[in-house]
C-alpha cells in the first residue's frame, strides 16, 4: 500500500527518507515503553500503563503495596504499577505548566488532575485530556 507524501514538510520527508510520489504509511513500529523516541530533542513523549490497585481511606494503595519501593522517585514498574513521586496516592507533587503540552488517554480506569488555581477534573475510560501549557500557573 502507498500513499503520498504531498503535504509533508521536506525537513520531515528528508528525516524519513520518503520518496515524494509514494510512501508506506507506517514509518516505524516499536513496542509501547515507556519513555517513546522523538525526532525533537526538545519533545518528551512518555506512555504510561499503570494498574492500580483499589485504594484505600487515604485513596493510596495497601501498605503491603509499598514495601520495596522507592518512595518518592518510582519509576519502576511493581505489582503492575508505579508510585512516580507519590509516597500515599500514586502521582506527581505540585510542579509548574508553562510551555508545553501534554496529552493524556486513559484507556481504563480514571485520573483525577488538578492545579495551583483549583480547576480540577476527573476523567477516565477512552476519555482523552489536552492540556496546553501557555504562560504558567
Amino acid at each position: 500500500m502507498t500513499a503520498s507524501s504531498e503535504g509533508f514538510s521536506n525537513s520531515f520527508k528528508k528525516a524519513y527518507n520518503l520518496n515524494t510520489t509514494t510512501m508506506n504509511p507506517i514509518l516505524n513500529i516499536k513496542p509501547l515503553g515507556f519513555q517513546w523516541d522523538t525526532l525533537d530533542p526538545f519533545l518528551f513523549c512518555v506512555h504510561h500503563e499503570d494498574k492500580f490497585p483499589q485504594g484505600n481511606d487515604a485513596m493510596g494503595p495497601a501498605q503491603d503495596y509499598l514495601k520495596g519501593r522507592h518512595m518518592g522517585d518510582d519509576f519502576i514498574i511493581k505489582d503492575g504499577f508505579r508510585m512516580y513521586h507519590g509516597k500515599v496516592v500514586p502521582g506527581f507533587p505540585g510542579h509548574p505548566h508553562r510551555g508545553f503540552e501534554t496529552i493524556t488517554v486513559v484507556r481504563q480506569g480514571i485520573v483525577d488532575h488538578a492545579d495551583s488555581l483549583g480547576a480540577s477534573g476527573r476523567y477516565g475510560d477512552g476519555d482523552v485530556q489536552w492540556m496546553t501549557a501557555g504562560k504558567g500557573v
